[in-house]
Order: structure tokens, then sequence, then C-alpha cells
């Protein structure tokens, strides 16, 4: 199955309506995003709680890691750069961290808030290679900005 990113975004706004707790909020998207894919094996977020330093947060799928300095791997590059990251085959990129033995390719977005204030990254992984698109990044993008661009 493969998502229905105008279906899932109309259920991430029902159910975020007025919500702004933010860790409320990403436990909503993750859950709803999880379910919606069969390429998404592990997808979660990973929260600035330090400068240059990110801990887990609401997350489905595996065990992830539990802290991520913004100058390792594939989520301290989106966070340390603020650029989507697509990475086809997690055993090229250079630093990658491995949480998981399954992971053959990821996603990272960077999460802000509508200040532009860096609250964390949004990490997809899947067991398949290749499976990220520029449109995942695009859509992905979109609901994460309707989501959390409207914090402080």
């Amino acid at each position: 199955m493969r998502i229905d990113y105008e279906e899932v975004c109309k259920i991430i706004a029902a159910l975020t309506e007025g919500e702004m707790d933010e860790v409320a909020l990403m436990a909503t998207v993750v859950c709803e995003l999880h379910h919606s894919d069969d390429r998404f094996d592990w997808t979660g977020f990973y929260r600035v709680v330090a400068p240059e330093l990110l801990k887990i947060g609401p997350y489905q799928g595996g065990h992830g890691c539990l802290v991520i300095p913004f100058d390792r791997g594939v989520c301290g590059a989106a966070a340390r750069t603020g650029k989507v990251q697509i990475v086809d085959d997690v055993d090229a990129f250079p630093g990658h961290i491995a949480c998981a033995s399954s992971t053959r390719s990821e996603i990272v977005l960077p999460v802000t808030t509508g200040q532009g204030k860096l609250l964390g990254v949004l990490d997809i992984d899947s067991d398949q290679p290749e499976a990220f698109t520029s449109e995942d990044a695009s859509r992905l993008a979109s609901i994460l900005q309707s989501v959390f661009g409207r914090l402080p």
C-alpha cells in the first residue's frame, strides 16, 4: 500500500486541529504516517533538546537511537543543514548511524515552527532500497508545515 497524501493530510488536519503541544502533534503525525505506507518501516521524530543535539521523540516501529548529535548521521545532516535528506542506500551515506540493520533507505525532514525555530526532524526509514522520491519530500514537508508551522 502506498500513501494517499491527500487523504492522510485531511486526517492529520482533523486530528490535530487546535492542538499546540508539539509532542502530542508529533505522536499523532507519526502514527498516521507510519500506518499509511508499506515502505515506512520506522517512522519517528527526533527532537532538539540542547544545542546541536537530537533526542528520540514519538515513533512507530522498532527501537531507535536515543541520542543523535547534529554532526552524525542522516538526521544530524537534516538538522544541521535545514534541508531534506533523501538517502537511496544508507550504506553509502558517510557517517550513517545504523539504528536498525533492516534499514536500506531513509528520508529525513527538518521540522520548524512558523517562526523558523527548529523543533527536530522527521525520520522515515525503509527496508527497501531507493524507497523515497522528491514527491515524498515535498508532500511530507507540506504536512509538517501545516501542522508545526502554526506553532510560535
